[in-house]
């Protein structure tokens, strides 16, 4: 299989229905288990997919539990730098709004095939969340789809546009500093299903609003990932939008 059509696996219906099960699975663990599960570590590496590329939530070693009637545990900080909730990692009150800001997270990064991280010997300066964000308020969100998307979807592409658009914005509510205003998950998937007006997204965590000037994509912030992983549905995970 060649590079490219290596990264063209994953068409949008595709990635839509990965996210859509990542949902479900999700809904289960937070509101219809007999105890409500935290899994403390959503990202892509643990979000497996089967040989008809169904998502299945992988890795519960972190994963913690408490009743219902309990508004939130404190607990040591454990998790993947970059989709820990910025109240856990300060605070280590973890909440299932943790599991909410860490999908949102998974989210950004399937749309775009860029990955949510900032070395400190990089040039760039904003996680891929702020990037999204100022992206998304200027009006320039589309700069950041990930292109073999629209080389898939040529024949439909507004409609996809529209829809791929629609769940960057479903993301964005999903990793808002304040974890009241981020959604629940079962919230989440009407945004993702209905055609309903949704809130505009408050800043992500970390958002300067003093330095909010916009760059040129020239000077991207982000770097861009190529699609060049090799893809097995008998051991895949969603990192296959992008090489490890």
């Amino acid at each position: 299989m060649t590079e490219p059509s290596r990264g063209r696996i994953l068409n949008w219906e595709k990635r839509f229905e990965i996210i859509i099960g990542t949902v479900e699975g999700l809904i289960y663990l937070h509101e219809n288990s007999k105890i409500k599960i935290i899994h403390r570590d959503i990202k892509s590496n643990n979000i497996l997919l089967d040989s008809k590329l169904r998502a299945k939530i992988a890795d519960f070693g972190l994963a913690r539990s408490f009743e219902a009637d309990k508004s939130h545990i404190s607990t040591a900080i454990a998790g993947t730098l970059g989709y820990m909730a910025p109240e856990y990692l300060a605070h280590g009150q973890l909440t299932e709004k943790a599991d909410v800001y860490s999908f949102g997270v998974l989210v950004i990064e399937i749309i775009t095939g860029r990955q949510n991280s900032r070395s400190k010997t990089s040039d760039y300066t904003d996680s891929l969340v702020t990037a999204a964000w100022k992206h998304f308020q200027m009006g320039k969100a589309e700069e950041l789809f990930d292109q073999n998307l629209m080389l898939l979807n040529h024949d439909n592409t507004i409609n996809h546009k529209y829809g791929i658009l629609r769940v960057l914005h479903v993301g964005l509510l999903c990793t808002q500093e304040v974890p009241s205003l981020r959604p629940s998950m079962s919230t989440a998937l009407q945004m993702l299903l209905k055609d309903e007006e949704l809130p505009a997204p408050a800043n992500p965590p970390f958002i300067d609003e003093k330095s909010m000037e916009f760059n040129d994509t020239s000077d991207n912030p982000c770097r861009p990932l190529n699609s060049t992983s090799s893809f097995s549905v008998a051991t895949a995970s969603a990192s296959s939008f992008y090489p490890r």
